[in-house]
């Protein structure tokens, strides 16, 4: 057992949880950019708002870090887990502005399927993070998001073979492997996020 002094001040675990909140976001704002009936340009300057706002809060995460004498756990792990929940945030951005950018008109149905693993990963995150004040109750977090991370790879696989088929025409292809490949991008980065938090529990026990 470590026995550490750990400061009163708990702005640390709010911003974690402030920034898993943002995915939570992030990810509702994918959802809608997979609908039928989205407007594609305003939800892309919306997802470009809420990257913006979790841009500001893995900022505070780092201006504390650097301000704060003694810190909650090893500094190189608050960056990390910053750092990751931040390259989530930038993974969804991204497919957003690609669906935009690009100008896909259909989409792949089974999409749907890696938004709801990252619903369900966002969700999680977002649960996890206040627990970090007692460490404890985590180990299903990360088994969890191991098994969606599992489940998203093989969702990855059958939507490659589907783009290869040759339902899609080459243009076509090119454009939605990117997209595919940014959606897998956001699963393993919540895989990411999930090993840090288990070394750091593993580290505090």
């Amino acid at each position: 057992m470590r026995f550490r002094i750990r400061p009163v001040d708990t702005s640390f675990y709010d911003l974690f949880t402030e920034s898993a909140n943002h995915l939570v976001r992030g990810v509702s704002l994918l959802a809608e950019m997979l609908s039928d009936t989205a407007d594609r340009e305003d939800v892309a300057r919306r997802m470009r708002d809420a990257e913006h706002a979790a841009d500001e809060s893995t900022h505070e995460i780092v201006k504390k870090v650097n301000s704060t004498f003694v810190t909650p756990f090893d500094r190189e792990d608050i960056y990390a887990l910053g750092s990751g929940l931040d390259d989530v945030m930038d993974s969804m951005d991204e497919v957003v502005d690609q669906i935009f950018v690009y100008g896909v008109n259909i989409l792949p149905p089974e999409l749907s399927d890696q938004v709801t693993v990252l619903q369900r990963c966002a969700e999680l995150t977002a649960a996890a993070m206040p627990k970090l004040r007692s460490m404890k109750e985590l180990s299903e977090y990360w088994i969890e998001i191991n098994r969606l991370e599992n489940q998203g790879d093989k969702n990855h696989r059958r939507i490659l073979a589907k783009l290869f088929s040759g339902e899609y025409d080459a243009m076509e292809v090119l454009k939605l492997k990117d997209i595919v490949e940014s959606l897998e991008d956001a699963i393993d980065g919540f895989e990411k996020v999930a090993n840090t938090v288990e070394q750091i529990a593993v580290k505090e026990s």
